[in-house]
């Protein structure tokens, strides 16, 4: 576990490292907040299903910073006018999410009475992240023209990746409520199915937004994101039927507040 956190505190003295970098060309910045709820894609429930998607959901919060390539901070102008500098930011990250997971559609359906039922019902677990990334905003429409003109609107589209920490738990109260006792679960999966062991794995994230100029020097912001990890023990549950087809992954709807620093 120490190593871990050793790794993750080296990734975040990496990125304060590469805004300390840009900052000395004289970039400007932003700082803000973001909160919304979390839609938590993973082995329990059922693929597709309303009601799954809807009962495994949670919250997650973040800070978050950009570099502004379209405005110098050093001498209060515009830098070069430049597609790129009119067009992109870049985003760094620190977030936190959670979710608690059960199974939800027609394997714990009130009209099933056998033992695997009760055991799926029995069955709960969260999913608990800690994120430490980066990621490129585009922005198709002028940045300038944006920052200048109160009650804009400025879509984005942003693409990068996120380092995570995961810390899932898992519990069943059917039988000794042992989690490490396969027959506590569902008798088809496979015995080490169930964990609750941390770790840590890379992720990519992808997002549609857009930002509202509710002053000259603040932003409100919607950001709808699309997360995927690179491993399948996010949640704590990894069984290998056909129906587990993909990774562990994340929609998180968020709201945002973005400050300019001059």
């Amino acid at each position: 576990m120490t190593l871990k956190l050793n790794r993750l505190f080296l990734l975040i003295a990496i990125l304060l490292g590469i805004q300390s970098a840009h900052a000395q060309f004289g970039f400007s910045h932003e700082v803000g907040v973001i909160v919304g709820p979390v839609a938590f894609q993973s082995d329990f429930g059922v693929r597709n299903d309303l009601e799954t998607n809807a009962g495994n959901t949670g919250i997650g919060i973040g800070i978050i910073h950009y570099i502004n390539f379209s405005y110098r901070a050093d001498c209060n102008c515009y830098s070069a006018d430049t597609y790129f500098n009119d067009h992109f930011k870049l985003r760094s990250e620190i977030s936190w999410n959670k979710t608690k997971l059960n199974h939800f559609g027609k394997w714990v359906d009130e009209s099933r009475t056998s033992v695997n039922a009760d055991r799926l019902r029995a069955h709960s677990g969260e999913a608990n992240n800690f994120d430490v990334g980066m990621q490129l905003e585009y922005f198709p429409l002028s940045i300038r023209r944006f920052s200048s003109s109160v009650n804009s609107f400025a879509p984005f589209i942003s693409l990068g990746a996120h380092f995570t920490s995961y810390n899932p738990s898992a519990a069943t109260t059917f039988g000794d409520g042992n989690i490490n006792n396969p027959n506590n679960f569902y008798s088809f999966w496979e015995p080490g199915s169930i964990s609750d062991e941390s770790g840590t794995v890379w992720s990519v994230v992808g997002s549609v937004g857009i930002r509202y100029k509710l002053t000259i020097l603040s932003d409100l912001m919607l950001d709808l994101r699309w997360q995927y990890f690179g491993n399948n023990w996010i949640d704590g549950l990894n069984h290998q039927l056909d129906s587990n087809r993909a990774n562990d992954w994340l929609v998180w709807l968020n709201f945002g507040y973005i400050y300019y620093l001059d």
